[in-house]
């Protein structure tokens, strides 16, 4: 696979990732990228029913699916460097174009396994709200939680260690070809790239279950954020000043909670 065909393919798979979200997002069907309302609503609510195990495997699973759809558009692009590299590595293989998709494939496992956990916690919490009334009043405590422990995030030294294995492709592809196990070491490379991706990612992209699975533009900014991040030569700048523009927003929630309202 030539280079410009390579870049065509991966261009044309972001691209279609971003069309399908913002049509679905734009759709009646919109309300089903809530990722807590698959049991609630329409047809998806009666498959649940209909089901055995329903209301948790399948809401579980489609939650999944929607989110390697997110990670796809907003993730994958940060991929690129490395992905080029290990093109590049096995080319003139026969089956390099299978190895790159299995690289491309472990890196959306890697995701996916984030996803599904996240989507169990994100299930316990509500769980837990529809228990206590305390929850139900004073539901920003956890939005304004998650951003806050978002900005915390951005000055941790886990952040720029994963950071750092993200931002250096070269070497990373290098540390685990080995070429005896082909399939095996492309898939690990994907997963294990994906695996520090989540590490130095994770805080950020729960900030998607405070604005909104389906929200576009915030997709779009978050996208643009760690893109950045890993792969721009200044990316590393970026990380304190959006650490604390988090904790200033999550203490902006906080306040316009504890304040009184003007009469």
């Amino acid at each position: 696979m030539s280079r410009a065909v390579f870049s065509a393919l991966t261009a044309g798979v972001v691209a279609s990732a971003w069309t399908v979200l913002w049509v679905w997002s734009a759709s009646p069907y919109g309300r089903y990228l809530d990722h807590g309302r698959w049991t609630e609503v329409g047809i998806t609510a009666e498959i649940c029913r209909a089901v055995p195990g329903g209301e948790v495997l399948l809401p579980a699973l489609l939650h999944g699916a929607a989110w390697v759809l997110m990670v796809a558009a907003m993730m994958l692009p940060t991929t690129l460097p490395l992905l080029g590299i290990f093109r590049r590595v096995a080319a003139g293989r026969a089956d390099a174009d299978r190895l790159v998709l299995l690289a491309v494939l472990g890196y959306l496992c890697a995701w996916f396994a984030f996803g599904l956990a996240a989507h169990v916690l994100d299930q316990m919490l509500l769980a837990a709200a529809s228990e206590t009334s305390w929850f139900v009043a004073n539901g920003w405590v956890v939005g304004a939680i998650v951003v806050g422990g978002a900005g915390l995030f951005q000055f941790s030294s886990l952040k720029y260690r994963c950071l750092d294995k993200c931002r250096t492709p070269y070497g990373f592809v290098i540390e685990r070809w080995r070429g005896l196990e082909p399939a095996r070491d492309a898939f690990r490379i994907g997963f294990d790239h994906g695996f520090f991706c989540v590490g130095c990612c994770w805080a950020l992209m729960l900030l998607m279950f405070v604005v909104g699975m389906g929200n576009v533009g915030w997709m779009l900014a978050l996208g643009a954020v760690m893109a950045a991040e890993k792969n721009l030569a200044w990316g590393k700048r970026l990380s304190a000043p959006l650490g604390i523009a988090l904790i200033g927003w999550s203490g902006a929630i906080s306040l316009t909670h504890f304040l009184p309202a003007s009469p």
